[in-house]
Formats: C-alpha cells, structure tokens, sequence
C-alpha cells in the first residue's frame, strides 16, 4: 500500500501521438513523438511494437502517460516519459485512450 500523498506525486497526462517509428534492431520497441501541448514534442520509446503490426493506426491517438519520470536512455535513445496500457496473460491489450475530445496535455487527477 502506498500513501495518497505518494500517489499524487505520480504526473499523468493525455498526450497526442503524432509520429511512430520502429526502433532499428528492436522487434518490441516503438519511439513516439508525443505532443502535451508543450513547447516541443517528447520522444518516448515504448515496448508495444508486437501489439500494432500496422504502426500508423497509433498516429493522432490520444493516451494516457505518466509524464515526470526521469528520462530514461533506452536503445541509445531517450524517453521523456512511459505510455499507460493493460494486458493480460491471455494475450489481450488496450492502450488507455480517451473517449471524448480532450485536449493533449490535460492532467487526469
């Protein structure tokens, strides 16, 4: 069990997904550019390549991520932040997208 307070330290915002490449050499990873509506997009590599044969279908999609994690060097790239998704010992996934028109860069509290 954490604390609440612990919790609230954890920043997750929607993002707009609007570029996916295949990382070279890695069959599970994906780098996202991200757009929060901040200055610049963030680049964020994921390990859900072997969830979307066809990438492209990710572009324009609206996520949940968890947004104040330390950068972390993945691949020699780096990752500004961590995509929110759910799956199961039976094979199935879900991003957490959001269901109505909500700008990128909202907080969910």
């Amino acid at each position: 069990m954490i604390h609440i307070d612990d919790f609230k330290k954890v920043e997750i915002k929607i993002g707009e997904i609007l570029s996916v490449e295949k990382v070279e050499n890695a069959d599970k990873l994906l780098k996202l550019s991200v757009g929060f509506g901040e200055e610049a997009p963030r680049q964020i590599v994921s390990g859900i390549a072997a969830y979307f044969p066809d990438i492209s279908i990710l572009v324009g999609k609206k996520c949940a991520f968890v947004t104040n994690l330390e950068p972390r060097t993945i691949r020699g790239l780096e990752s500004n932040g961590m995509i929110l998704a759910v799956s199961t010992e039976d094979g199935k996934f879900s991003l957490l997208e959001t269901q109505n028109d909500i700008p990128a860069g909202e907080m969910i509290k």
